[in-house]
C-alpha cells in the first residue's frame, strides 16, 4: 500500500485575462525607461557613475517600478545568487536569523553555511509561534521561502510578513517559483526584498534578480562592485523581452496543472492511487501511483516525449512537460513518498498530453517488475539451493513443518521453524 499523501494548500495563482494586464503593465512600465532604439541595443562595463551598463540598470528601473519597490539590482548566480546577495547584505556572520521549521532547499543551506549565519527556526503555519519567537528580541531579519518547503505548509507568507513587520523584523523573501504567477511577490506584500531567478522566467542563464528596499539593494551593488560581477547590458535585455511573455503563459500552466490534476482525480488514468495539486517547488501536480515505480516512470515517460529532469523549473528550455521525482527538500521531509509519487510540470504542453504520456508509462511500467519484486526474483528457492547443495537435503521427518509445533512451543522455537521456512 502506498503512503497517504498529505493535504496540501497550494497558492493562489493568477488567471489568463489577469495575466494579459499585468503583461500590459509590464510593457507600460517598460516604456518609462526605455526609449524605443534603446530596446534594440545594448551596452557593457562599468559605466562610470552607475557602477554597471546602462541597460541593465535602465531594466532595474523597469523591475522597480512593475513590483512598485524602491530599487532592484539584476546578479549573477540566478535565484541563488539573488538570494546570496541580499542575505549577505542583510545579516553577517554568527547572527541569528528566523527561518520556518522546514528542511532549507539545499544550496540556500550552502549560502547560510558559507555566510556563517545562526539560523533559529520557529513554524510559520502557527502564527502565534511564530509572534513568541519574534518577541524574544534577537532577530533582525527573518527570511521566508514564498513556495512551500513541506507539503503540508498552509501559511499564508502575507500573514508571516505581516507579523514580522509589526515585531520590527525585517524580512527577504525567496520568490523563486512564486513571482509572476502569484497574485503578489513578497515585496508587493510588504517584504523588505524579493529574490528570485530570471532564468526561471525564460531569461538567460545565471541572472536573477533583488527587489526591495533601497538600503538594501544599494548595499547589494556595493558588494558587487567588479566589473566581471555585473549582469551586462545584453543579458538584461534579454530577460526583460522574456519576462513579456511570462505571465500570460505561467498563467495558461497554471491552468493546465488543475486540469490535469482534475482529469486524474476523476480516474482518468488508471495506475494512479491519489493526487493533490503542490507548490513543491514550482507550482506542480503530485501523482501518487499504485506501485512503487516512481524512480522508473521519468525515464519510461522520455519514450512518449516527457521531459525526465529539469533544467531550470521553467526556463526556456523547458517545453515539454516534465515528469520527476519529488524535490530534495520535500524527500527530506516525507522521504516514505520516494517510491511512489512523481511530480509532473505540463510546462507548455496541454492537458491531454501529459495524460497520454502518463498512461502509457505506466501501461509500458505494468510488464516490468518493481525493484522490490526483482529482489524477491533474485533470491534463490529452496529447490535451487538444494539442488546446488544436495548433501544439505534432510529428510522431511528431521524438521516438522512450522503448523505441525505445538501451540505452546517457545516462541525462540517457532522462529527458528520460521527462519527455515
Amino acid at each position: 500500500m502506498p503512503p497517504p499523501l498529505p493535504r496540501t494548500f497550494p497558492l493562489a495563482t493568477v488567471p489568463v485575462e489577469e495575466a494579459v494586464t499585468r503583461q500590459f503593465r509590464l510593457l507600460e512600465a517598460t516604456a518609462a525607461h526605455f526609449a524605443g532604439e534603446e530596446l534594440f541595443a545594448a551596452d557593457a562595463g562599468v559605466v562610470p557613475g552607475l557602477g554597471r551598463p546602462r541597460t541593465t540598470a535602465r531594466v532595474e528601473a523597469v523591475l522597480a517600478e512593475y513590483f512598485g519597490a524602491e530599487d532592484a539590482a539584476l546578479v549573477q548566480g540566478a535565484g541563488t545568487g539573488a538570494i546570496r546577495a541580499a542575505l549577505s547584505a542583510a545579516v553577517g556572520p554568527g547572527e541569528p536569523l528566523l527561518i520556518h521549521r522546514a528542511p532549507v532547499y539545499r544550496s540556500t543551506a550552502v549560502t547560510l553555511r558559507g555566510l556563517g549565519v545562526e539560523t533559529a527556526e520557529a513554524d510559520f503555519n502557527d502564527l502565534d509561534a511564530l509572534r513568541t519567537a519574534l518577541a524574544s528580541g534577537r532577530f533582525r531579519w527573518a527570511y521566508v521561502q514564498h513556495t512551500r518547503q513541506r507539503l503540508a505548509d498552509s501559511y499564508d507568507p502575507a500573514e508571516v510578513l505581516a507579523v514580522c513587520r509589526r515585531a520590527g523584523v525585517r524580512t527577504l523573501t525567496d520568490d523563486n517559483y512564486a513571482v509572476f504567477r502569484v497574485p503578489a511577490s513578497g515585496v508587493e506584500l510588504g517584504a523588505d526584498a524579493s529574490c528570485f531567478s530570471l532564468f526561471k522566467l525564460h531569461g538567460p542563464e545565471g541572472v536573477g534578480a533583488v527587489v526591495g528596499a533601497a538600503d538594501l539593494i544599494a548595499r547589494v551593488r556595493a558588494d558587487n562592485y567588479s566589473g566581471g560581477g555585473q549582469v551586462q547590458g545584453h543579458q538584461a535585455l534579454e530577460a526583460l523581452r522574456a519576462l513579456t511573455h511570462v505571465p500570460v503563459m505561467w498563467a495558461v500552466q497554471s491552468r493546465v496543472g488543475t486540469e490535469v490534476a482534475e482529469r486524474l482525480a476523476a480516474g482518468e488514468v488508471p495506475g494512479v492511487a491519489d493526487v493533490r495539486l503542490a507548490n513543491a517547488q514550482d507550482r506542480c501536480v503530485l501523482v501518487q501511483l499504485e506501485r512503487p515505480v516512481a524512480e522508473q516512470l521519468p525515464e519510461v515517460a522520455a519514450r512518449f516525449g516527457a521531459a525526465p529532469f529539469p533544467v531550470g523549473s521553467n526556463s526556456r528550455y523547458e517545453i515539454a512537460p516534465l515528469f520527476y521525482r519529488m524535490s530534495s527538500s520535500a524527500l527530506d521531509d516525507a522521504p516514505e513518498l520516494a517510491d511512489w509519487v512523481i511530480r509532473v510540470n505540463p510546462m507548455r504542453a496541454g492537458a491531454d498530453l501529459v495524460l497520454d504520456i502518463l498512461r502509457r508509462s505506466l501501461a509500458a511500467l505494468s510488464d516490468e517488475p518493481t525493484a522490490a519484486e526483482q529482489s524477491d526474483a533474485d533470491q534463490p528457492t529452496a529447490g535451487d539451493l538444494a539442488a546446488e547443495h544436495p548433501a544439505a537435503q534432510q529428510p522431511a521427518t528431521e524438521a516438522p513443518p512450522y503448523e505441525a509445533l505445538p501451540h505452546d512451543a517457545p516462541p525462540h522455537e517457532a522462529q527458528k521453524h520460521r527462519t527455515k521456512d
